[in-house]
């Protein structure tokens, strides 16, 4: 690892010599920690292919990457000054600032929900749409005090859209890595999942779950939830964009230089860099990234379409932001990211 970074910043150093990158590379870099959801989930993969591929060190930042079990916890480990900045799903950070917590959006990932809606496979006949799963048993991502995952809300959102109450089915945490949902379903303590790629492709493929409901296609997105969503983004507190401006700045440039690098580079160049371990693994993601490589933002701006969609989402799963009148803007600080129409 260290002769992989070592690496790297020598050759951020040459490239500036070179004219490639600005001047920010040739600076000792700054150290910033970020908690985030997995490892191995779609949704958060620019965080990990920001680190494989240089853009950290060549806005003169290394990262330290730090997984969580969810969002919640991602959130929380950034609350409890474990960590600088948290990955995690949008509608999960409102639900901290609805409780008071000083946090902020900096910069958005993805697009889409970015999240599938699994069944097990043995209740093929018996769950044939999102109202059949009243009384049973969904898993969802981790939860903690004061704020659930992101995940539930959507589970939450599907239902209300189907004609259930949130309440008429239960709740449970399936984890965030392959193993803990592969096993949550296979063992049956779960009816089903709001699932992540590349996950769920392997588990469909290993006929332990089948597709109920799939957002992330960008129309059907729109067709469905009237708007591109914005899900997986990076947030700060508020006492680092006080405190810290440059080192925020320097996170969301990192970000932004990452997903630019996606929107310009093949599946197969992703997956190169990432250097899954396992065959398996290996040629999943490249599977997925093949199908699903536009979720993530082109140019890590923050759309007014997509929180525009997020507030509706919230409203309609959540009254006490409705009640108190907390709209999603409030938690944007755009300043490095930009925004987008």
């Amino acid at each position: 690892m260290f002769e992989r970074r070592h690496f790297l910043a020598r050759a951020g150093q040459l490239a500036v010599a070179g004219g490639f990158f600005g001047p920010a590379a040739a600076a000792m870099p700054s150290r910033a920690t970020i908690s985030v959801p997995g490892p191995g989930n779609l949704l958060y993969l620019p965080i990990p292919l920001a680190s494989k591929i240089g853009a950290d060190l060549a806005e003169g930042l290394e990262l330290d990457i730090r997984y969580t079990g969810g969002g919640p916890q991602a959130i929380r480990s950034m609350l409890e000054r474990n960590s600088d900045f948290a990955a995690a799903g949008l509608s999960a950070l409102a639900l901290q600032k609805l409780n008071g917590k000083p946090v902020v959006c900096i910069a958005p990932m993805t697009r889409v929900p970015a999240y599938t809606l699994l069944v097990r496979a043995n209740l093929r006949g018996k769950v044939k749409t999102m109202a059949d799963l009243k009384g049973r048993v969904v898993g969802v991502k981790g939860h903690v005090p004061g704020g659930r995952s992101t995940s539930q809300l959507f589970a939450e959102y599907l239902l209300t859209q189907a004609g259930l109450k949130p309440d008429q089915v239960n709740y449970v945490s399936a984890g965030q890595s392959y193993d803990s949902q592969h096993a949550a379903l296979s063992s049956g303590s779960v009816d089903a999942i709001v699932g992540d790629e590349p996950f769920v492709t392997r588990l469909v493929r290993q006929k332990t779950a089948y597709v109920l409901a799939d957002y992330h296609d960008l129309d059907t997105t729109r067709k469905q939830m009237g708007g591109l969503f914005l899900n997986g983004m990076v947030a700060t507190r508020e006492d680092m964009i006080a405190s810290r401006p440059e080192l925020v700045e320097k996170m969301v440039r990192t970000l932004k230089r990452t997903l630019v690098w996606v929107a310009t580079h093949k599946a197969e160049d992703m997956v190169e860099a990432l250097s899954p371990g396992e065959p398996e693994e290996r040629k999943t993601l490249l599977d997925v990234l093949r199908l699903r490589k536009n979720i993530y933002s082109p140019d890590g701006r923050i759309s007014d379409e997509q929180l525009a969609t997020v507030d509706r989402f919230l409203r309609a799963t959540e009254p006490e932001i409705l009640a108190k009148g907390l709209s999603v803007r409030s938690l944007v600080d755009a300043r490095w990211a930009g925004s987008a129409p």
